[in-house]
């Protein structure tokens, strides 16, 4: 790695750890893992030395319809050659909050902004907002972003910071009864992911009993509902990720996919929330850039056509049934967890992720990236061939882990 190593000695001097949060591979990733890239395309990321990867991290699931759609970037640099940011925004905020409040059935308005801790935190405010209610359930080990009332895993937050977020055990209905018990006529609003995918465990899919609880609780307290749509949003449905399960959130957070990789996120709310919205300052000087925007709009054209959480989950499906196969004729015990489209695939028996993380070296040297303890993206980019080539690289991977 001549060049990646030349850049991370650099890196090294001007950038506190060489690397930081999510997007640094000196942590618990494979040796094998450059840190740095130079093109992207489809699927596929090509090193800084000139290495090809078919690609399951999607950028930790920003891309969902392909890095580089000549679709998406054209109506980006449409809108950005005639006016991104100004002294107000383009009127293309409008056509986005109206097209996602056509889209999703709980949406009845939408605000934007530009990352996932945007969303979740502006949700938590317009929550409190409404109730004049301190108290938010949440659930342990869930990720709801890096800012300091949502990060229990670094220093620099006080511990008072957590003094109004009560945990609960996501599926768990007994937790979450005992919790919304000890806060009762203080709780604001309770806040969900689309399903359990800690970083490091294996996934839970949401138990439906548990999502009506959720409701049920919300309704009794006249607290918000809260989900957090920021990484499974337009991956497991073109509505927001609990409509299958039959239960509508009062509010959602938006984020990663909804502009495939240009920056934007977004709340969406019912009526009972509208006013409530209007009593909260937040704001920021990108929230209102519109290439984003219309890159957003052009993403759910691409969705809607092809139906992409259809599309992704039935070759996440067939890269599932594929490692299951392989890692059967190799003598491998591996546990796959969550939806096909957003796969995690870990070993039995693995719990410092050793063997994954060598299993994951041997598969990039094959020109495949995965990840050993994190969740995994599928795309619209992703064709049957694609999977077919990727399961080539994890057959000899397997062969070679012993």
């Amino acid at each position: 790695m001549e060049r990646d190593s030349e850049l991370k000695d650099r890196a090294a001097r001007v950038i506190p750890g060489g690397m930081y949060g999510h997007m640094s591979v000196l942590k618990r990733m494979p040796p094998e893992y450059p840190q740095f890239f130079e093109r992207a395309e489809g699927c596929h990321l090509w090193d800084v030395n000139g290495n090809e990867y078919i690609d399951y991290m999607c950028s930790y699931g920003p891309m969902i319809a392909g890095y580089a759609n000549p679709r998406i970037r054209a109506a980006a640099d449409a809108q950005r050659a005639q006016m991104d940011i100004a002294n107000g925004p383009a009127p293309v905020i409008v056509d986005l909050a109206e097209r996602l409040v056509d889209q999703v059935s709980h949406a009845e308005w939408a605000m934007f902004a530009k990352n996932g801790n945007d969303a979740t935190t502006i949700c938590v405010m317009c929550a409190r907002a409404r109730s004049d209610k301190p108290v938010i359930l949440v659930a342990k080990g869930a990720y709801h972003g890096a800012q300091p009332w949502a990060n229990y895993m670094s220093k620099g937050t006080p511990t008072d910071e957590h003094q109004y977020f009560q945990p609960y055990e996501f599926n768990n209905v007994t937790s979450l009864d005992e919790a919304a018990s000890k806060v009762h006529g203080r709780l604001a609003g309770i806040i969900v992911s689309a399903f359990r995918h800690d970083a490091g465990h294996h996934q839970e899919l949401t138990d439906p009993k548990f999502a009506h609880r959720v409701r049920e609780i919300c309704d009794h307290e006249e607290a918000a509902l809260i989900l957090d749509d920021v990484r499974a949003g337009l991956r497991l449905s073109l509505d927001a990720s609990w409509s299958a399960l039959g239960v509508n959130p009062d509010l959602s957070a938006w984020g990663k996919g909804i502009a495939n990789g240009e920056p934007l996120a977004a709340v969406l709310g019912n009526e009972l929330y509208r006013e409530a919205m209007t009593k909260i300052f937040v704001t920021g000087s990108f929230w209102y850039q519109a290439a984003p925007m219309a890159a957003a709009i052009e993403t759910l054209d691409v969705l809607n056509e092809v139906n992409g959480p259809q599309l992704m989950e039935r070759l996440g499906q067939q890269l599932r049934d594929g490692l299951y196969e392989q890692a059967q004729r190799h003598g491998h015990g591996i546990i796959q967890s969550g939806p096909p489209q957003m796969p995690t695939l870990m070993f039995e028996d693995d719990h410092r992720a050793e063997t994954g993380i060598a299993f994951c070296g041997l598969a990039a040297k094959e020109g495949v990236y995965l990840h050993p303890w994190h969740n995994m993206f599928l795309s619209t980019a992703h064709t049957e061939d694609d999977i077919g080539r990727t399961l080539e690289a994890t057959d000899e991977a397997f062969r070679k882990l012993g």
